[in-house]
């Protein structure tokens, strides 16, 4: 079965080391939480405001080891609603959990996004 695990985070500053540390905490934790093994992985899709432009968040990733893995990148449109500086992570995931196992993970400014579920 494949299920979608989603998460966010933001950064403080348009800048590679910050766009690397943040995406890596982000993609870490939602491995952690879910016990996901980069071999169950199926693709990895990735999106960004368009204030991030210093570094692919994907990269972060690839220097993790997740070298194998299927990841995609994308800028999200710019909207007056939306969450500065944003990244958003959508794991495509190989599992037998079901869909209200899966934890969804948003940290720092995108907790905002989910309130309903940031912090579980």
């Amino acid at each position: 079965m494949l299920r979608g695990v989603r998460g966010a985070t933001t950064v403080e500053a348009n800048c590679r080391e910050d766009i690397f540390r943040r995406t890596t905490e982000l993609v870490q934790a939602m491995a952690a939480e879910n016990c996901i093994a980069s071999e169950d992985i199926g693709a990895v899709i990735f999106s960004s405001t368009p204030d991030l432009d210093a570094a692919f968040p994907a990269a972060a990733a690839r220097e993790m080891g997740w070298a194998e893995v299927p990841l995609f990148g994308t800028q999200e449109i710019a909207s007056a609603d939306g969450v500065a500086r944003c990244i958003r992570v959508l794991i495509l995931w190989n599992t037998d959990k079901g869909q209200g196992e899966i934890r969804h993970i948003y940290l720092h400014g995108a907790a905002v996004l989910r309130k309903d579920i940031a912090g579980n």
